[in-house]
């Protein structure tokens, strides 16, 4: 192959493209270098600031702890000690930093250790002047003060910080000396380097005609190679995508799986019962009670599995109030005794000042025995369940670790058992529909999964900790109440019967469910006329002035339950009104939370429930 050589009167070009390419490679290896200089300085610039930043936030914590204690001092209220405990427990958390920033600097190491020393002179003068305060003795912290020993401790500890922060000073300046400097030489180097590169781009636009084939060439070989890593991405994209589909169809079929094996056993129970009774009824025997209660039972469990798997998805209505969660846990301390069993030893540890906050009563109880249930069936041999209560402050860094919480105040209610633990992937799967770790037929595997969707519907936040051999502890945060707690009362429903004067008019578009509402109605006593539609409905309370009741299901086609009881109110406002349904979404509920003034029943009630509710809304 013959040698393809350079004609003689470019050969000097190339000569000088090849020197001035090296110079500039030179200058600019040099404005790297002092780059990284310059990046070396200006990080140490940092670092100063940032202890003396720290030291300045510890003087503030001292003085801020200095001050509760005076106020506490002087008037004796306890809202003084309020910032003493968190400014105490931060003053460490800001030592250790600051420690942990001059470990390079022995003279600041050392400043550091006095520092902790004062600090913690300090801190011991004013707790003792505390406590005399607590025991009723302002006498002897008053002479602890007039001692002029934490004054003398704090004059140090000024000191000392502002010494420290001296010494960063001078580090500072002199390295915003050196970073200026290596800023100079930085912007020599960068000129230096733009001189160079526009010698060699002058000299490179000359010969850039001879390389037109190649740089076509390999742009046509880049947008080959772009296409197909466009196409590699498009690819992994549907792989990932049919992995979360197909993750996405398993966590359905677990729930599908679940709710197929829980309906069916109560539904073969449900069916058999009916077989059996139509067969005995069809020879003229009558013992069918133990039949009837057999679907009786069934038919309530399906319910509430339901209301269970509606609460996972955090779709059940909600009734919120205010709530003190320290007496709420006082009154159930009965219920919880005879649930768990003479062998669990209860232990309460409720915090003063609890703030109150806003939830479903009887969600919230039920969500605590549904854990303490769990935390018995750890203990199967007995042990301790502890209950506490406090008052938490849930900040932006823990939120960014926890999907779904709002940094701010809460409640805390955590619930403790002795038991034998669970491994971590078990946790982390314990808040998962239908999935549980006890024997067959000892539970569904849905009590924590309506917990966490109450939870979470109440603006809430519930964690798990758990250790093997240790035990159990589950906590619950519920947002703190800030408006003024208005008292209030729980109805408590009575069964009543009706008077035929009564008028209720029922509207629901299943037939099944408005034969059996009308004729548990009639049974109760109530007149009863019935309709299908909403327009058929509105008609009959024109045409009937007594109707006293509008009974009507939310879903319905066409005119929803609550679009209908809109308009019959602007006919008749003295019209009582009783939503029911099995599911609704924004019709009466927004946000999980029933609209205010609003009756409800939830599909499906038992007679007695019914009779309880529609004389509760009528003598309203």
């Amino acid at each position: 192959m013959d040698r393809v050589s350079v004609p003689k009167p470019l050969a000097p070009l190339y000569w000088g493209l090849f020197g001035c390419t090296l110079l500039a490679a030179v200058i600019t290896l040099g404005t790297f270098w002092l780059g990284f200089r310059e990046q070396d300085q200006d990080q140490w610039v940092r670092h100063s600031l940032a202890v003396r930043s720290e030291l300045q936030l510890i003087q503030t914590l001292i003085l801020r702890a200095e001050s509760s204690q005076r106020g506490y001092l002087v008037t004796g209220r306890e809202d003084y000690l309020t910032p003493f405990a968190p400014a105490q427990g931060a003053l460490q958390t800001a030592l250790d930093r600051v420690a942990s920033l001059v470990g390079d600097n022995p003279q600041q190491v050392e400043a550091v250790r006095a520092l902790r020393e004062g600090i913690s002179a300090k801190l011991d003068e004013l707790n003792r002047t505390i406590a005399f305060r607590k025991a009723g003795h302002p006498d002897n912290a008053l002479a602890l003060v007039n001692t002029d020993t934490g004054q003398r401790v704090m004059g140090r500890i000024v000191d000392q910080i502002a010494a420290m922060q001296g010494n960063e000073d001078q580090l500072l300046a002199a390295r915003e000396a050196d970073a200026a400097s290596l800023d100079l030489l930085l912007q020599i180097g960068a000129v230096a380097a733009f001189l160079v590169i526009c010698g060699i781009a002058i000299l490179a636009a000359y010969l850039a005609k001879r390389s037109v084939a190649t740089i076509h060439t390999a742009n046509t070989q880049l947008s080959l190679a772009n296409q197909s890593l466009i196409e590699q991405i498009s690819r992994r994209e549907q792989v990932e995508a049919q992995l979360r589909q197909a993750q996405k169809m398993e966590a359905v079929g677990q729930l599908t799986g679940g709710m197929a094996h829980d309906f069916n056993n109560m539904l073969g129970v449900i069916v058999g019962a009916l077989d059996l009774m139509k067969r005995r009824l069809k020879h003229d025997e009558f013992g069918i009670g133990r039949f009837v209660e057999s679907a009786a039972k069934a038919a309530e469990r399906s319910a509430a599995l339901i209301q269970r798997l509606l609460a996972f998805a955090r779709q059940q209505p909600l009734a919120p109030e205010a709530i003190d969660p320290n007496r709420m846990i006082a009154d159930m301390s009965e219920l919880l005794r005879s649930t768990l069993g003479e062998q669990i030893q209860i232990e309460t540890v409720l915090a003063a000042g609890l703030w109150k906050t806003n939830a479903d009563p009887h969600q919230l109880e039920s969500s605590i025995v549904n854990i303490a249930i769990n935390a018995r069936d750890a203990m199967p041999d007995g042990g301790r369940l502890t209950i506490e209560t406090e008052n938490v402050y849930l900040d932006e860094v823990y939120c960014s670790e926890n999907a779904e919480v709002t940094a701010g105040q809460y409640v805390m209610i955590a619930i403790t058992d002795q038991g034998g633990g669970m491994a971590l992937d078990v946790a982390a799967r314990a808040f998962d529909p239908f999935f549980t770790t006890k024997p067959s037929g000892k539970g569904t595997g849905l009590g924590l999964s309506q917990v966490y969707g109450f939870i979470k519907q109440s603006s809430g936040h519930i964690k798990i900790y758990s250790e093997l051999g240790t035990g159990t502890t589950v906590k619950i945060y519920l947002p703190r109440l800030y408006r003024q707690p208005e008292e209030t009362k729980r109805a408590v429903l009575k069964p009543a019967s009706g008077d035929a004067t009564e008028i209720v008019l029922v509207v629901e578009d299943d037939p099944l469910m408005r034969r059996l509402s009308c004729d548990a109605l009639r049974d109760l006593g109530y007149t009863v006329l019935e309709s299908e539609t909403a327009a058929a409905a509105l008609t009959m309370i024109a045409d009937t002035p007594a109707i006293t009741l509008l009974f009507t299901d939310v879903v319905m086609p066409e005119v929803n339950g609550k679009k209908l009881a809109d308009e019959a109110l602007k006919k008749r406002p003295d019209l009582k009104v009783l939503f029911t349904t099995g599911y609704t979404r924004n019709a009466v509920v927004h946000g999980g939370v029933l609209d205010p003034d609003v009756n409800f029943i939830g599909k499906p009630f038992t007679i007695e429930q019914l009779a309880s509710k529609v004389r509760a809304v009528l003598d309203s």
